[in-house]
């Protein structure tokens, strides 16, 4: 039996299984009893309803990570890949022209495939809980524009690496790392001006005295704010959030109106801190880094399989040549998986300390950790968040620690 399908099967099998065991483990750490540091804040009613949802959630997920495997090797072993690769092979000669085919179906058939999944989580969990204020023009709205921006940034893309892992033979990987990093530096420029509103409307945050504090916390700590702005993240969900984007003179700081409507001034002012602190300690700069480098590692990794014969016949297409090197790219992902994981993990270890480093900061450069301390539990319970994660899933996929023992780093930081 081919090995690369062996090796691929296991692979999805065993991850399913770990996913499931994982988040089934976490359920166990479910504590009924509020947190004493969030009593008073959050209500029995409601703490048992983020339980509720966490639990409702969680089967969704099993169950939905179940089906979705299941009909992933289905889609293998029944040949689905192949019916792709002759549908685009019978429709062009250019090796370019039936990989764009190629990818064009694969989104198209797995855009459909994930609709129901999408459409329950919108209209049916997150409307149940509260969450939703998503109309169904603008559910049809974001996925159309979501396709023409992977058609308009992902096709030309996509080609570029075609061409270059046929005509540049073992320069192919270092030129297609160099590309994918300019065009990723072009999209983190041009993104909160030309691509975010397409989503949202974001608009200068009025004057007063809300914008008087942000700004003079800002000019206090010599930090340029080229653009602070509040967007309408309520016309999706009642959800709160902020964040920093972009870079040079197109750097912004959004703000969520849900945001703005559920907090006072100094709990904004150090939400905003939070984030200034991120780029006061180049948390954007080594994150960006360390993207940059992982991609450079797997497109050297891509190099030494996308020719590999057995890769291909692994999906159901004959591996003689030419081989269709579009494919390769795309089959090379399913071998990518145990390290992806890895750096998974140790990217998100080391987005935890970035988020303690810019707590640590709001801390120090306001009054204190109780602003900041009040709009995460604000946040936490208006979101319904689990506030006793497993630890393993904290470790294996928390980007940001748990609210607790953040609230606890931030105590120890206040003068006694």
């Amino acid at each position: 039996m081919n090995p690369y399908l062996i090796t691929i099967l296991a692979l999805l099998v065993g991850f399913s299984l770990f996913h499931i065991w994982i988040h089934a483990l976490n359920l166990s750490a479910v504590q009924p009893e509020i947190p004493a540091e969030f009593k008073g804040v959050y209500d029995p009613e409601k703490y048992a309803k983020s339980q509720t949802y966490l639990r409702e959630n969680t089967r969704v997920d099993i169950f939905t990570h179940i089906l979705k495997t299941g009909v992933l090797i289905s889609f293998i072993l029944l040949g689905g890949f192949n019916l792709l690769y002759q549908t685009a092979s019978g429709f062009a000669s250019s090796l370019i022209l039936q990989g764009l085919i190629f990818a064009g179906l694969l989104m198209l058939v797995n855009t459909i495939w994930g609709l129901p999944f999408q459409l329950y989580d919108t209209f049916v969990i997150e409307e149940k809980y509260g969450f939703n204020k998503t109309t169904p023009k603008t559910f049809v709205m974001d996925q159309i524009k979501g396709l023409l921006l992977g058609v308009l940034i992902g096709a030309p893309l996509f080609a570029a690496l075609i061409y270059f892992f046929d005509v540049a033979g073992g320069n192919a990987w270092w030129i297609s790392w160099l590309v994918v990093t300019l065009l990723q530096l072009v999209l983190l420029y041009i993104a909160p001006v030309f691509i975010l509103p397409l989503f949202n409307k974001f608009e200068p945050l009025e004057e007063g005295s809300l914008r008087s504090a942000l700004e003079n916390y800002a000019k206090a700590q010599g930090f340029q704010l080229s653009g602070l702005f509040k967007i309408d993240g309520s016309k999706r969900s009642t959800r709160a959030n902020a964040y920093f984007t972009g870079f040079g003179k197109n750097r912004r700081i959004a703000l969520y109106d849900t945001l703005i409507d559920n907090h006072s001034e100094e709990e904004l002012v150090a939400i905003l801190a939070h984030e200034v602190g991120h780029a006061k300690c180049k948390h954007i700069h080594k994150q960006l880094a360390i993207g940059i480098l992982s991609t450079g590692f797997l497109f050297w990794m891509l190099s030494l399989f996308v020719r590999e014969p057995d890769l291909y016949r692994a999906f159901g297409i004959p591996g003689e040549a030419p081989l269709p090197l579009y494919a390769g790219l795309i089959f090379f992902s399913f071998l990518y998986t145990p390290i992806s994981a890895v750096l998974g993990i140790l990217t998100s270890i080391l987005s935890r300390k970035f988020e303690y480093e810019a707590d640590a900061y709001a801390v120090n450069t306001t009054r204190g950790s109780e602003a900041l301390i009040s709009g995460l539990k604000k946040l936490s319970v208006d979101n319904l968040s689990n506030l006793t994660p497993h630890a393993w899933l904290v470790f294996l996929e928390y980007s940001h620690p748990p609210v607790l023992q953040r609230i606890q780093a931030m105590r120890k930081l206040d003068p006694a």
